[in-house]
């Protein structure tokens, strides 16, 4: 609003029923449960998730199990989220001018969220929140952590930031809306609020906190080294190299989006037509060269290497698996590929002018959480193989991940 062509004065009829505010929190939530159900199913086929992530394990065996601790905090803080939302559509009942009006009822949950994670309350799982607000000390500047320390936990914190990077932005929009003068956080998304930059620059955190910590991991592999791995020539850190690379692809993507928003031909020294091509051009790269990253390194499957007509495993997979059903695996790698393919065009702020896609961009963000989700089963999983699967010598595939390097 206030001038912005992007924001049209009037309420769309998803913004209506679900302000931003609410679609941030819901998300945030969902996360929670989405995490605790992946250290449920784990659990269930003996993939011990706390000692990969150097969590301290339960001292006793009378007490609950981590995922019941995690789907307890997550009925904590779905329960408030209900009676506010209830409350909500009871005090509006769709009018646009009271939607506006109770701003006041979204926010006060999000604050309530914030201190959920602050207070020093056992029944809210103390311990595990505390670790994760510590990790993300860590990993907001782009560190990580030493292997005996928690290296894999950081990695897979800042990984999943980089599935909420649109709601990250998302969030900031609520904020600024919220502060600013004579405008609510409940009407309709004002994507330019703090300026053409801001939003951009928050979504590029997530990635840029993962490109920190590749060349983290390279600068230490090239201090360490001994020797170059005689099976795989990788020793001397290349493959860090290689995974800063795939963050980096995803900034052009956000900048040429925000060059789009604010277009200026005066400025740019470039035809609209051109910078949409080039626009295109760093989806596609970052897209692929992502899903490639995925199967092949975060999950150790042989589709791209000549491994995959190995007859010692299924076509394309690997020797040592924990899900038993080999087209699990299959279906992973199609619904990966889809949703990296769709989620990058929807890193593009610029996309947020057209009026009906309030729903479809909240719906966007579900499908990454969901696509983040079905990545931490294999991904975890994949880590165990490492960790606890010596592999025979002539396993080329897995050889390259026996203890010497992590490409993560």
């Amino acid at each position: 609003m206030d001038g912005d062509p992007a924001v049209e004065p009037e309420l769309d009829s998803f913004s209506l029923f679900l302000p931003l505010p609410y679609r941030v929190a819901l998300i945030l939530v969902l996360g929670v449960w989405a995490w605790g159900s992946n250290l449920h199913y784990l659990a269930l086929i003996k993939i011990d998730v706390p000692a990969l992530i150097r969590y301290p394990s339960r001292s006793s065996p009378t007490h609950s199990p981590h995922h019941f601790s995690t789907y307890r905090l997550a009925t904590l803080l779905t329960l408030p989220l209900l009676a506010s939302l209830l409350l909500f559509w009871t005090v509006t009942h769709g009018s646009a001018s009271l939607v506006l009006s109770w701003e006041v009822l979204p926010n006060l949950y999000l604050l309530l969220l914030l201190i959920s994670f602050l207070l020093p309350i056992q029944a809210l799982s103390r311990t595990g929140r505390y670790r994760f607000l510590s990790t993300l000390k860590r990993i907001s500047i782009g560190g990580i952590a030493e292997t005996q320390d928690g290296k894999f936990g950081d990695i897979l914190a800042a990984d999943v930031l980089t599935s909420y990077a649109k709601v990250l932005g998302d969030l900031f929009i609520a904020l600024c809306m919220f502060v600013k003068p004579r405008v609510s956080s409940t009407a309709r998304p004002e994507r330019g609020c703090g300026g053409s930059f801001m939003v951009p620059l928050i979504i590029s955190v997530p990635s840029l906190i993962r490109l920190r910590q590749c060349l983290i991991e390279f600068m230490r592999v090239r201090k360490s080294r001994e020797r170059i791995d005689e099976i795989t020539g990788q020793g001397w850190g290349g493959q860090h190299l290689a995974n800063a690379l795939k963050y980096s692809s995803a900034l052009p993507v956000i900048i040429l989006s925000a060059l789009q928003r604010g277009y200026d031909p005066t400025k740019i020294g470039m035809s609209e037509t051109g910078l949409y091509r080039l626009w295109l051009f760093f989806v596609f790269v970052n897209s692929f060269y992502s899903f490639y990253w995925d199967v092949a390194k975060d999950w150790d499957l042989s589709l791209f290497s000549s491994e995959r007509n190995n007859p010692e495993h299924p076509w394309g997979l690997r020797r040592h698996r924990y899900f038993h059903a080999e087209m699990i695996y299959y279906v992973a790698i199609v619904v990966d590929l889809l949703l990296r393919c769709t989620w990058s065009f929807k890193l593009s702020p610029h996309l947020d002018h057209f009026n009906d896609l309030e729903g479809g961009i909240f719906l966007m963000e579900l499908l990454e959480i969901f696509r983040r989700w079905i990545w931490i089963f294999f991904r975890i999983e994949t880590e165990w193989v490492r960790n606890n699967r010596r592999p025979a010598p002539d396993d080329i595939l897995l050889g390259d991940f026996n203890g010497k390097i992590d490409d993560d």
